[in-house]
C-alpha cells in the first residue's frame, strides 16, 4: 500500500511541476509583452508549455489492468500488484517551446525600433489569454495539492489503525 501512496505523491508532484512551469512561462510572457527587440534583434516570442504522456508508463499499465479486470467479472476484486514500482514513475513529458506566430504590427513611426515603413513589431501576446492560462494552472496546482494532502491523510490514518 505504501508504494501506491508514494506513487500518488510522485504523480501529483509531476503535475505540480508542470503547473509551476506553466506559471513561469506566463510570468515571462507578461513581463515581455512590450519587448520589441531581444538579443537576436527580433521581438520576444511567446513561450508555451507542451505536455505529452509517457507511453506505456507504469501508471498507465496498472490503470489498464484495473479496468480490464473490473469489466471481466463483478465478483473479481482489485488486482493491485504489490511487487513494487520502478523508481521512475514519470507519466508526462514537459517541454517549453516558443510560439512561432508572427509579431503584431503597430504603426509607430517615431519608435526607435520601428521598421523603415513606420511599423513596429511587437510580441503576439494577449494578456487575457495569459491570465486565463495563469488561472487554469493555479487551479490545476491546487487540485494536485489536494491529491497530495489526501495521500498524506491516507498514510496518517493507516498508521493509526
Amino acid at each position: 500500500m505504501a508504494e501506491n501512496i508514494f506513487t500518488s505523491l510522485d504523480i501529483s508532484s509531476q503535475g505540480m511541476s508542470l503547473q509551476r512551469r506553466r506559471l513561469a512561462a506566463v510570468a515571462k510572457n507578461i513581463a515581455n509583452v512590450n519587448t520589441t527587440k531581444g538579443a537576436d534583434g527580433k521581438p520576444y516570442q511567446r513561450e508555451t508549455v507542451v505536455v505529452r504522456e509517457v507511453a506505456q508508463s507504469q501508471f498507465e499499465r496498472e490503470y489498464l489492468k484495473q479496468i480490464q479486470l473490473g469489466n471481466s467479472n463483478s465478483a473479481h476484486g482489485t488486482n493491485l500488484s504489490h511487487n513494487g514500482y520502478p523508481p521512475d514513475n514519470d507519466v508526462i513529458e514537459v517541454y517549453t517551446v516558443n510560439d512561432n506566430t508572427p509579431p503584431r504590427l503597430i504603426y509607430e513611426p517615431g519608435h526607435p525600433d520601428a521598421r523603415e515603413d513606420g511599423y513596429l513589431e511587437v510580441p503576439n501576446i494577449n494578456i487575457v489569454t495569459e491570465m486565463v492560462e495563469m488561472m487554469t494552472a493555479q487551479r490545476a496546482f491546487e487540485a494536485n495539492t489536494q491529491v497530495t494532502e489526501a495521500a498524506k491523510n491516507i498514510a496518517k490514518y493507516s498508521l493509526e489503525i
